[in-house]
């Protein structure tokens, strides 16, 4: 069936995220923009340097916009509260 990896793969990332519910922290939004590019390469370039030890802990967002409010992405972090 097409798309079946991608709900899939997509599933199994929810279902680790959920596991943080219980986690003290915080999501940190490190990159809110309307330019597609610009979240591309942000995003690539965390990847490169090395900024990303866990992408579970990465969340990507997508506001999906209509007439009046044009789509908006954001990159967010979750960050634990101290011990």
């Amino acid at each position: 069936m097409p798309g079946q990896r991608k709900r899939k793969h997509r599933r199994l990332r929810e279902a680790d995220r959920r596991s943080l519910v219980g986690r003290p922290g915080r999501w940190e939004t490190l990159l809110s923009t309307e330019d597609h590019q610009e979240f591309r390469t942000f995003i690539h370039r965390m990847y490169a340097e090395g900024l990303v030890t866990d992408p579970n802990l990465v969340r990507l967002d997508q506001f999906c916009g209509r007439l009046q409010h044009p789509t908006t992405y954001r990159v967010s972090v979750f960050v634990p509260a101290p011990a």
